[in-house]
């Protein structure tokens, strides 16, 4: 997806992977100060992320395993837009099966992209607030380890600051949702 105002001369596409989540594409192309090259890229459908605030003010976060850092991170609740869905129906089935909660009060935050040197992925952020506690646990998918985990604002943000394992998306949808908190 072109970004700004000029676009880059595409030479040649080649798809390297097909994925369940995501493509790898191959592309000799010219950029638009002329020079030409080839440059390796994933193709993603977006993911769509919400930050849950409690009516007491703690952040609803999950604690995830993810192998390509052999580690758990501590991550808002997210997931990747299917086929056929929006990003707003995306979160609002992501944040009850990760977290066990359903919001009422939703804000749309915007969308940002999330690794431009080799990714075209969108994450859409949303707000999610007035938050209901479902009777039943969470439906993780059966490749998820996941643990819930309440934060207050000051004990996210000294997380983020210690250096904790905390993803990048989460970081920067925090630093959104406070906006819109802390008017």
């Amino acid at each position: 997806m072109a970004v700004g105002n000029e676009p880059s001369e595409i030479l040649e596409r080649k798809l390297s992977y097909k994925g369940r989540k995501f493509d790898y594409e191959v592309i000799k192309l010219r950029l638009p100060n002329g020079v030409a090259g080839e440059w390796e890229c994933i193709r993603h459908p977006g993911g769509a992320l919400a930050v849950p605030v409690t009516a007491d003010g703690k952040f609803v976060l999950v604690k995830q395993y993810r192998f390509t850092v052999e580690g758990r991170l501590l991550e808002f609740p997210a997931g990747t837009v299917e086929a056929n869905e929006s990003p707003f129906e995306t979160i609002k089935r992501e944040i009850e099966e990760e977290t066990g909660y359903r919001a009422n009060k939703w804000q749309d935050m915007g969308k940002f992209i999330l690794a431009p040197g080799y990714s075209d992925e969108y994450i859409y952020a949303f707000l999610a607030q007035d938050l209901e506690k479902l009777a039943t646990p969470p439906q993780q998918d059966e490749d998820e380890d996941i643990e819930v985990v309440l934060m207050s604002e000051s004990e996210l943000e000294a997380a983020i600051l210690n250096g904790e394992p905390i993803d990048g998306k989460s970081i920067a949808s925090f630093y959104m949702a406070r906006a819109y908190l802390n008017v």
